[in-house]
């Protein structure tokens, strides 16, 4: 009667082990915070000949702030701010941009994959697949990544941004 009971006892305990470690391993969730450290740096981007976007990135506690400018000939023509936060409830990054000259815009952002992510206008947050425009970044390496901007679900353009070695 023991051994049955210590045998019954014995399988009872390997079925819900087993159980709990298969529901653990089974969940796979996106680290939006580890993930959004690829874009820690200076990255370039060529618009023309003789005409580049600059946009850096940084730390700001768990946040980012970000600066950008658009420079020709060595002139800068529009220059802008970002403050980039991770908002725990929606499991987005909300960013603020402000450029010279122009309202401030809300987006919200995401990784859909370890290298895709998505970005949408702030106001598009309750339904994000009817978003009238949408831009996808996908990091092709560490320091190359393309950002498709599809506006009405059509694409529009497509950059290569490079990051810039200091």
């Amino acid at each position: 009667m023991k051994k049955l009971s210590l045998a019954t006892t014995i399988v009872i305990l390997l079925l819900v082990c087993s159980d709990g470690i298969q529901a653990q391993t089974t969940q796979s969730t996106l680290s939006q915070v580890e993930l959004m450290k690829q874009f820690i740096g200076t990255w370039k981007f060529d618009l023309a000949t003789d005409t580049t976007i600059f946009w850096d990135l940084k730390t700001f506690g768990i946040g980012m702030e970000g600066n950008f400018r658009i420079v020709a000939n060595g002139k800068t023509l529009m220059e802008g701010k970002q403050l980039w936060g991770y908002d725990i409830n929606l499991d987005k990054w909300i960013s603020a941009q402000m450029m010279r000259g122009m309202p401030i815009q809300l987006y919200a952002h995401w990784f859909a994959s370890k290298n895709k992510w998505i970005t949408i206008s702030y106001k598009d947050i309750p339904n994000p697949e009817n978003a009238s425009e949408k831009w996808d970044m996908e990091f092709k390496s560490p320091d190359v990544l393309t950002n498709s901007w599809i506006r009405n679900n059509k694409l529009i353009e497509v950059k290569t941004f490079t990051r810039v070695k200091e």
